[in-house]
């Protein structure tokens, strides 16, 4: 475990702390579109991530889903933390992206953290600022981005995550990813390939370099 973290934490953290997590938090796999947290639900512990890429989403009852961010290696998910630490019930849902590990950190230590060890303070602070910011980009994206370019930018985010160019994607979880229909989607990811901003093969979607 000691490795994983100072893989992921180390350029972070001081050796101390890292200690203390290898003690204190335990290290949970997942696979792809596992359902790591769900809107509703208690948070009891804090989670790490140590490798892999999870989305975070927001649901209407009426609107259905929508992307906020991605956390990825060297991330924790500011709105998980918030509710750790309020005791309150989760408002966001998160699903794993590609498989990974994550760490899960207990409340307790959280809190008593926070005045023991600076580095883990700013890394909440920085935590909450990020996610803020990024927060903020999907609003302004939704109130002022036209979907198309709303389409192009998620492309783009979703293939330097995978860093990889050709992504194994379908037309309905892009809409469900931003939530529109199907049939806008895959009407934008057409015009896209006329203007040769990407390739659509039968399974997959191929950005233009």
């Amino acid at each position: 475990m000691t490795q994983h973290i100072q893989e992921a934490y180390g350029y972070i953290f001081e050796p101390k702390l890292i200690e203390d997590l290898c003690i204190v938090a335990a290290e949970l796999d997942f696979k792809e579109g596992d359902q790591l947290i769900e809107i509703g639900q208690y948070i009891k512990k804090m989670p790490l991530l140590l490798n892999g890429v999870i989305k975070i989403m927001r649901e209407d009852p009426d609107e259905g889903e929508l992307l906020l961010y991605f956390i990825e290696k060297g991330d924790t998910c500011a709105m998980a933390l918030t509710c750790c630490m309020g005791s309150s019930k989760s408002d966001i849902r998160a699903i794993a992206e590609t498989d990974g590990t994550v760490l899960m950190v207990p409340i307790e230590k959280m809190e008593e953290w926070m005045t023991k060890y600076r580095s883990w303070r700013n890394f909440v602070i920085n935590s909450y600022n990020n996610r803020l910011k990024e927060m903020l980009l999907a609003i302004d994206n939704l109130a002022f981005m036209k979907m198309e370019d709303r389409i192009l930018n998620y492309l783009k985010e979703k293939s330097k995550l995978a860093a990889n160019n050709t992504l194994n994607i379908t037309h309905q979880e892009i809409a469900n990813d931003l939530n529109t229909s199907r049939v806008v989607v895959s009407r934008i990811l057409k015009k896209l390939e006329n203007e040769k901003q990407i390739k659509l093969n039968r399974k997959s979607i191929d950005l233009a370099l």
